[in-house]
Formats: C-alpha cells, sequence, structure tokens
C-alpha cells in the first residue's frame, strides 16, 4: 500500500484489439528448442478479462479458442473450452484481484492458467484414445505465463497512466 494508486483513462478498444492479435501472432512464432513457452493469448485474455471485464468476455474468448484451435490443428473446441472457462473465472476474481500488486496478482492466475492446461490435458486423453500423458514438464507453461504476469500489466496498463494534458500544478 506504499505505492500510489493512479487514477487510469479509459482503455482504447483499440489498443485491447491490438494487444489481443499481438498475443496471437506471438503464439505464431516458431519456439522449437524452448521446453516452457508461455500462453501469449491466455495471458491477454485474463489481463483484459480481470481489468476490463464489460470489454471484452467470453464470446471474444471463444473467437479466440477457436482461431488458436485452427492455428495449432487440434480438436476443434480444445482451446475454445479452455480460453471460456479461463475468461469467465477471471472475471469473477476481477474485483478481489485488482486491490492487490501485480506480484500477488500472479498468485491468484497461476491457478486460473494451470486449470487451464489440465483442461486441455484432460480434452485430449479423453478424446483421442491413443494420447499419452505428456509429461510434467507440460505445466511449466503455466509457471513461466505467471512469471510474465507483472510484466504484462506494466506494459498493457501503459497508455492508461499518461495523462491527457501534462500540467505541473496536478497532482494526479
Amino acid at each position: 500500500m506504499t505505492q500510489p494508486h493512479y487514477i487510469l483513462l479509459p482503455v482504447n478498444p483499440l489498443f485491447i484489439a491490438f494487444s489481443l492479435a499481438l498475443a496471437f501472432l506471438l503464439n505464431f512464432l516458431p519456439w522449437g528448442g524452448f521446453i516452457a513457452v508461455p500462453d501469449f493469448v491466455a495471458l491477454v485474455l485474463v489481463f483484459w478479462s480481470i481489468h476490463q471485464p464489460r470489454k471484452v468476455g467470453i464470446g471474444v474468448a471463444f473467437a479466440m479458442g477457436l482461431l488458436m484451435d485452427v492455428h495449432d490443428a487440434i480438436h476443434l473446441g480444445e482451446n475454445a473450452l479452455a480460453y471460456t472457462l479461463l475468461t469467465y473465472f477471471a472475471i469473477t476474481i476481477h474485483r478481489r484481484v485488482l486491490w492487490f500488486h501485480p506480484l500477488t496478482q500472479s498468485l491468484y492466475v497461476f491457478p486460473l492458467f494451470l486449470f487451464v492446461q489440465c483442461l486441455q490435458i484432460a480434452v485430449r486423453l479423453i478424446v483421442a484414445p491413443d494420447a499419452h500423458f505428456p509429461g510434467w514438464l507440460y505445466f511449466s507453461e503455466s509457471v513461466v505465463t505467471t512469471a510474465l504476469w507483472p510484466i504484462a500489466t506494466l506494459i498493457l496498463l501503459a497508455p492508461q497512466r499518461r495523462a491527457i494534458n501534462k500540467d505541473d500544478t496536478r497532482p494526479i
């Protein structure tokens, strides 16, 4: 509580769309040799679901999930189901999470990311008879995604922190 709380400007809907598109493109990158690659779409969806639940909701999450299903060439609806539930649970905790510092917020969003990965594994194991458990290192993706939460908070809230008219006598 030692840090000042800033009154944020309203978020631009184009910036939300740009951040979701950029996260989608970051998931396109070939991360071949890395063990734990964060799910940027899930990170940005949770961020905007917590900070702007009326602008980014379950419909946006479902559409992004379908796009990721097509990109990953997996069972249609796997990511859509996961992102929809992820967004729903993020919206349910958004009032509680916003009270805390971004490092503490990471403790709240980590179970969400872990739940999504468990759900995706469960769907794969149920639907595909020849599927096998990928190993415990598979869950390191949620750890890396959670570690990026403070950085994402800093980057995605930056346009809202600036003043419209710079005034040296105004304390806010």
